[in-house]
Formats: C-alpha cells, structure tokens, sequence
C-alpha cells in the first residue's frame, strides 16, 4: 500500500467517525423531545445529501465534478443556519409530550 491508500482510508475513517460523534452529540446535547426529534430528522436528511454528494463526486468526470462545489457550498451554510435557528425556536418552546 502506498501513502496515498493509506491517506485515503485514514482521512475516510476519521471523516465518518467525526461525523457519527458530532452527530451523536448533537442529538444527546438537546432538552426537548421535539427538538430531539427535528434533530434525528435533519441528522438523517444532512448524512444522505453528503452521501449523495460525495457518490456525485466520484462518478462524474474532472471538469464537470467541480461545479458540485457551487450548490453544496452555498446549501450547507444555509441548512446549518436553518437548523440552528428552528432548533432555538423548538428549545424555548415547553415539551407537551
């Protein structure tokens, strides 16, 4: 195996176990059940558009695969701010359930 494997594989295990904590984490870290519930949902939509995004990545070809750049760097940003600001909304809000 050459450096690049390795750098590969190791990036990639870092980079899902990063993501499974932050998710983890993000989950356990909100008071209300409705808050915990939007937070399962919109952990669940964030890993399947990464996920289609990354598969995008690798299958279309180099001059092309760049533009997938355009919309994820400007829709992450704003899902991120979406989610904080609905997440507040949902913490001050009393848990009827």
């Amino acid at each position: 195996m050459d450096g690049g494997t390795i750098g590969a594989i190791t990036g990639t295990i870092i980079g899902i176990g990063g993501g499974i904590i932050g998710t983890y984490c993000s989950i356990v870290n909100t008071s209300t059940v409705a808050a915990r519930r939007f937070m399962i949902r919109m952990s669940i939509y964030c890993w399947l558009v990464i996920i289609i995004f990354l598969v995008l990545l690798s299958q279309i070809s180099s001059p092309h695969r760049y533009w997938l750049w355009v919309p994820y760097g400007i829709g992450l940003p704003l899902f991120i701010r979406y989610v904080n600001t609905h997440l507040a909304q949902l913490e001050k809000k009393p848990d009827n359930t």
